[in-house]
């Protein structure tokens, strides 16, 4: 275990033994024997700590205490359920600090940036409180005389969080807090490229739990490889899975929960543009764009991967990027002087050396040029430089996903042309466009405008808030997480039928008399 920047001190203030921090199921770990799991540092290269896997085993007591738990949770009710998601609010503030150090130096996202996140874990959890007293259902007036309809919505069960490397804890919460607050429990299968971070969440929220007596098994953590996911996709016994991840991924947890008829949450991958008019405020056009192409150093799946420039403005786009990137400064993501950190590991550094070989080889031309940062303080081998390159929509590695800083230019004379080229791609998460032309924004708004699940004015692609509701069409997967009306995914909706009367009319007035 390495103690580089105090990161030993933060794991025992959030309650962890950095020598035995765990690996599943509640305030009490289960043993399963395995081997188990490094935790490396993309920062320095670092050994954080070894967190045990679980087996087949384990994840059948798991899922039976899961099942337990669920029979006692349903019956809570709700505004009591969402009094403990507050307390669990509450318990996050008090380690926001060292909890976002965490996640910055395990993920390598700046520290600002893990701020960020645990923020978005205390945001979803105070919407959660005020949802757990407005679990709505709607009366319908019934055609028979002396009847009264009306539909109300019951939890569904396990709920199994499947999270990736980029979000470690964000996106648990987003399920969790919304799951827990409908009366359901939660399985999660974190990334094991941040497993310790997930571990943190699950004492914390762990010990709220138990503080009210609740049976361990209402949160559940469960560390692992792929199988892990292909159990819980495959389990009848888990009614939904929330999948975040990339679209081949995606597609196997898809079907597998699809052969089963069972429910699927997917928010996969994205491929997100910005449109930039003549009419756009150019210092908010660069802004958004800059942070969308290097935040997380490119590793969001709302990363800005896709400038659609108009040709009056293309030349004065392409200088100013190119200034403001000779302007960051790559380095340690703890170290608040530094705009961009490493990539998640040495895997994602050849991904994106490939991706660079692959658009110049289609023609793209180089206008920031990339490639690997070495020299002293970037040893673990993970930092890139963030580049860009003038490219055409239809270029296949542009059509792809590629989750690192690389931005490709592409130049439009007309809006509908514009549009064309920023939906005329398999993924549809997250699109933007800088006018301050308000017919321009109104198109891009309206049905024959943006293809994507989030579709944003004079802000970038990267960013959203907890009261929407976030996800994507297409190959994004159609899943929606966080706000508005996203608690309806994690719960089964009921009709019912009261007859008060002294007789037995049938509907569409059938006649049944004997």
């Amino acid at each position: 275990m390495t103690d580089a920047f105090g990161i030993q001190q933060s794991l025992q203030n959030i309650g962890i033994q950095p020598e035995n921090p765990g690996s599943s199921t509640g305030t009490n770990w289960l043993d399963s024997g395995e081997l188990s799991l490094s935790s490396i540092s993309p920062a320095d290269g670092n050994l954080i700590a070894k967190v045990q896997l679980a087996n087949v085993e384990t994840y059948e007591a798991i899922i039976a205490q899961a099942h337990l738990a669920f029979e006692k949770w349903r019956t809570v009710p709700a505004p009591q359920r969402g009094e403990i998601v507050r307390e669990i609010g509450n318990a996050l503030r008090e380690v926001k600090a060292d909890l976002g150090k965490l996640v910055s130096y395990e993920m390598g996202k700046s520290y600002q940036e893990g701020l960020g996140e645990v923020q978005e874990m205390i945001d979803i959890c105070d919407f959660a409180v005020g949802l757990s007293r407005q679990l709505y259902g709607l009366t319908m007036h019934s055609e028979r005389p002396g009847h009264r309809m009306y539909e109300q919505w019951h939890p569904l069960g396990i709920v199994g969080i499947i999270s990736a490397f980029n979000f470690p804890v964000a996106v648990w919460s987003w399920n969790a807090a919304l799951a827990w607050v409908c009366g359901d429990v939660c399985v999660w299968k974190p990334s094991e490229k941040a497993p310790l971070s997930a571990v943190a969440c699950q004492h914390i929220a762990a010990k709220i739990f138990a503080k009210h007596g609740m049976p361990e098994g209402i949160c559940n953590l469960i560390v692992g490889d792929y199988k892990v996911g292909e159990l819980m996709s495959h389990d009848p016994r888990v009614p939904l899975i929330s999948a975040t991840g990339s679209t081949r991924m995606g597609k196997l947890v898809g079907k597998a929960v699809g052969e089963r008829l069972g429910r699927s949450l997917l928010e996969l991958g994205g491929n997100n543009a910005i449109i930039i008019t003549e009419h756009a405020d150019m210092d908010i056009a660069i802004r958004g764009a800059l942070f969308g192409a290097v935040g997380t150093a490119g590793q969001r799946c709302t990363t800005t991967r896709r400038l659609i420039i108009h040709e009056n403005v293309y030349e004065e786009v392409k200088t100013r990027l190119a200034s403001a990137y000779s302007k960051l400064v790559i380095g340690n993501p703890l170290d608040e002087r530094n705009h961009v950190g490493p990539l998640i590991d040495r895997d994602a550094v050849q991904s994106y050396l490939a991706a660079i070989e692959k658009v110049k080889t289609a023609g793209g031309q180089e206008v920031v040029a990339g490639g690997v940062v070495t020299g002293e303080g970037y040893q673990s081998g993970c930092y890139v430089k963030p580049a860009i390159f003038e490219a055409e929509n239809h270029f296949e590695i542009v059509q792809h996903e590629t989750f690192a800083p690389i931005l490709y230019l592409i130049k439009y004379k007309t809006l509908p042309e514009a549009i064309a080229l920023q939906n005329g791609v398999p993924q549809g998460l997250s699109s933007a466009i800088m006018t301050t032309n308000m017919r321009e924004a109104e198109a891009f708004l309206a049905a024959a405008g943006s293809d994507c699940g989030i579709a944003n004015v004079n802000i970038g692609t990267s960013g959203a808030e907890i009261g929407g509701a976030f996800g994507g069409e297409k190959e994004t997967g159609g899943g929606r997480e966080s706000g508005s009306d996203s608690w309806k995914a994690y719960m089964r909706r009921q009709t019912n039928t009261i007859n008060y009367s002294t007789s037995l009319p049938l509907a569409q007035g059938i006649k049944f008399d004997i």
